[in-house]
């Protein structure tokens, strides 16, 4: 069975996965799903993942995977060259510990910013099947947090070519992809933030990136 990846190529979501697919040069089959149209909410995209999430990639096995670490780490599995995730079980755990602290204090805090303060993600504050309504006080907070984040990235990349480890990993796209979402709620890095810049742009010219 040929890997099918279900993705939307406007969210930052499974831009992570369509990233890490052309850095491991993985075939695959891509069907859209339409965000903006509430397409994942269907019945159809609910048969297939009842979250109504994406990215969900059908692996060769025919299972339905739809978070992006469990996405990544089957991938990992599945295809070793280029090592996503270092090169022992350290580094292993190191990549790991970066992409959940990215998630947890990045990409929620810029998703907070947006979903409680756009008008279009009006009671649609959370992804998900159900409908949540926006907190402000939860975008104000999310801008704060933000700043921190971008601090955090600026003084672990001193000195240092990657996030995690000494080799271009899954915490780099994930951290890629945060600061590059944040510009949807007008927010990036500071100019004195030197390191983040140098590495954003330095990942910003692998041609995975494009993809």
């Amino acid at each position: 069975m040929t890997i099918t990846l279900y993705d939307c190529a406007t969210a930052p979501s499974p831009r992570r996965t369509r990233i890490l697919l052309a850095e491991k040069q993985i075939e695959h089959e891509v069907i859209q799903i339409d965000l903006a149209s509430k397409e994942q909410l269907g019945d159809h995209f609910r048969a297939i993942n009842p979250r109504c999430t994406v990215p969900a990639l059908r692996t060769e096995e025919g299972t339905v995977l739809a978070e992006n670490t469990a996405i990544a780490l089957y991938l990992e599995r599945l295809k070793a060259q280029p090592p996503l995730f270092g090169g022992d079980s350290l580094d292993e755990a190191l990549v790991i510990e970066w992409n959940a602290r990215v998630e947890s204090e990045g990409l929620h805090a810029v998703a907070d910013v947006l979903r409680n303060s756009s008008p279009r993600m009006k009671d649609r504050a959370l992804t998900g099947p159900l409908d949540i309504e926006q907190i402000p006080e939860l975008a104000a907070r999310g801008r704060k947090r933000l700043l921190h984040f971008f601090q955090v990235l600026d003084d672990r990349l001193h000195d240092r070519e990657f996030l995690a480890v000494d080799s271009f990993s899954f915490a780099d796209i994930t951290a890629f992809v945060v600061v590059d979402f944040a510009r949807w709620v007008k927010m990036k890095p500071s100019p004195e933030q030197t390191d983040l810049l140098r590495w954003f742009s330095a990942v910003n010219g692998r041609p995975s990136t494009n993809a």
